[in-house]
């Protein structure tokens, strides 16, 4: 029996054998585990010392100082990408030539070029003294470009009778694409934009590049300058550092999700009037 329009369910045969891979792969993924447990174990990396060294304040404070910076940077780089990108968005789909070229060669060049040359060329060329504001900056060209062209797709998904109808009533287009397209767009992209924004998140760990002291940056300098027994806990910092960068697009992802439930709550559109009795029709006699 078909238990979907794009496959059949499978059949008694291929149920076992896909019971066979999945405990195959498990177990797999176990033993890799296991294996690399084993070995960082026996080179001493997930020895008690390694640990211990987050007990101290010295450290913790650097950690703290260390995601405040990332966070700050990250602030500064979402908000300039989510503008930069509604600002490109405009002008690629703008009537003029000149503007649309303008706005489609950013677009296609920045989006092209890795994030690493664009923060690096930005710090040397422009803001050598100002690490933060390149970071920033960098990350606001790059993932703007991104996001001008998820809101251009959400703007053409919206049904073209919504844009005749307001072109019908006499609205500029300005007021068309600020009241009616971009509403919806952003509404049916949202967790587009969100992911975009995790990955903005994510990538102010290349600010070490630029001597930025974000948590890569920290991590690094305290790998580094903390031996333990002559040997650098670089496997306990990976972990550490690691766990707060997931915590931190996990809740960012969370609130995403929030959003969006909350958006879909939201009552909007035109409420219909209730219906009124219907009139008694007098008898002409």
């Amino acid at each position: 029996m078909s238990a979907s329009v794009l496959y059949d369910a499978p059949g008694p045969k291929a149920v076992v054998r896909n019971r066979i891979y999945s405990v195959l792969g498990s177990a797999a993924i176990v033993a890799l585990i296991v294996v690399a447990v084993v070995r960082l174990s026996s080179k001493g990396d997930l020895d008690g010392g390694m640990w211990d060294i987050f007990n101290y304040s010295g450290i913790r404070t650097n950690i703290a100082d260390a995601v405040v910076a990332t966070l700050k940077a990250f602030a500064l780089g979402a908000a300039g990408s989510l503008v930069l990108g509604v600002v490109l968005v405009v002008g690629r789909l703008s009537d003029h030539r000149p503007v649309r070229w303008l706005a489609t060669g950013f677009i296609e060049l920045f989006r092209s070029l890795p994030l690493l040359i664009t923060i690096y060329a930005i710090w040397v060329g422009f803001l050598t003294d100002y690490s933060m504001w390149a970071l920033a900056l960098g990350l606001a060209v790059y993932n703007g470009c991104v996001q001008a062209e998820v809101l251009r797709a959400g703007i053409n998904s919206v049904p073209k009778g919504q844009r005749e109808a307001a072109y019908a009533l006499g609205m500029r287009k300005s007021q068309v694409v600020a009241t009616v397209l971009m509403p919806q767009a952003i509404r049916a992209m949202l967790p587009t934009i969100i992911s975009q924004l995790v990955v903005t998140l994510k990538d102010t760990s290349l600010g070490y590049i630029i001597l930025y002291p974000e948590l890569l940056a920290t991590a690094r300098l305290i790998a580094s300058n903390t031996p333990v027994d002559g040997q650098y806990p670089y496997v306990s910092t990976i972990v550490v550092i690691g766990a707060i960068y997931l915590a931190m697009c996990l809740l960012l992802s969370a609130l995403a999700t929030w959003i969006e439930k909350r958006g879909r709550r939201a009552k909007s559109g035109i409420t219909v009037a209730p219906a009124a009795a219907p009139a008694q029709i007098q008898s002409p006699l």
